[in-house]
């Protein structure tokens, strides 16, 4: 029963991340763990899978409306690719099980992982209720701040790598802020984005981790689904309207999290 559950709340996923291009990744590693009982170092690299594919779904609409700027997206996704893959290829591997001890509590790598995750859950639960519209001119030329977006791309692919977050809520900010992106470019480009470091990152699970590749599938399958769905729904639903309200939910899973892996 919880596995059909958590195959509907995969659409959900792909709902959110049509309707409001990102929030895929905060839903999908607490429905692995929580829903579906799978470990969290595990989950983090489905995660991976299942955003990065979807992701790459969704910004085929963007290319076709010429709203992906590939220069941009080359300069924040090469260190951000770098990055990922080896997170995930050695520094997790190389993460001990057990890594320190409070008292009598032994912190584990599975416990590091979901608080960590729960933490940005807050930063972008903070991000999504606070969020304002910038204006930015159409027509004003593109600034690239070279090391600040590569910094921004190493920073956003190395937690990538640790909790499997696509990181939406971090690249648009700053596509727009930095690049001065309008807005629905940067949405585009921070799909592609996403797409493209979290299915590298994944490729460094592989042989890493055993992959049960029919749920993946399935479940990802799924996702895709639901992102032409809430691309659709786009037309009578407000993304912007939606992301406040989506926040204060993953401000609640996100203590709940804590509440769960730190107290209880």
């Amino acid at each position: 029963m919880t596995e059909i559950i958590g195959y509907i709340l995969a659409t959900v996923i792909g709902i959110s991340l049509g309707l409001i291009g990102g929030g895929g990744s905060i839903l999908t590693l607490p429905i692995l763990v929580y829903l579906l009982g799978i470990s969290p170092v595990l989950s983090t690299a489905y995660s991976l899978f299942i955003v990065g594919s979807t992701s790459l779904v969704g910004s085929v609409s963007y290319m076709k409306k010429e709203l992906v700027n590939y220069q941009t997206a080359i300069i924040f996704a090469v260190p951000s690719f770098l990055a990922v893959f080896l997170t995930r290829k050695f520094l997790i591997p190389a993460i001990p099980d057990a890594l320190f001890h409070l008292g009598d509590i032994e912190v584990t790598k599975d416990l590091g992982i979901m608080v960590l995750f729960a933490l940005v859950m807050l930063i972008a639960s903070y991000s999504m209720i606070t969020e304002r519209n910038i204006e930015i001119n159409e027509q004003e030329t593109l600034k690239y701040n070279y090391p600040l977006i590569a910094i921004e791309g190493l920073i956003v692919g190395t937690l990538t790598g640790v909790i499997g977050a696509g990181g939406g809520f971090l690249i648009i900010p700053a596509l727009v802020l930095l690049v001065r992106l309008p807005m629905k470019m940067a949405v585009g480009t921070s799909l592609l984005i996403i797409a493209a470091k979290s299915l590298i990152g994944f490729l460094g699970d592989l042989g890493n981790q055993a992959i049960d590749w029919q749920f993946l599938l399935i479940f990802t399958a799924l996702s895709i689904v639901g992102i032409f769905f809430g691309t659709y729904l786009t037309k009578f639903i407000p993304g912007e309207k939606l992301k406040k309200s989506f926040g204060y939910f993953v401000l609640i899973m996100a203590v709940y999290i804590l509440v769960e892996e730190v107290i209880l």
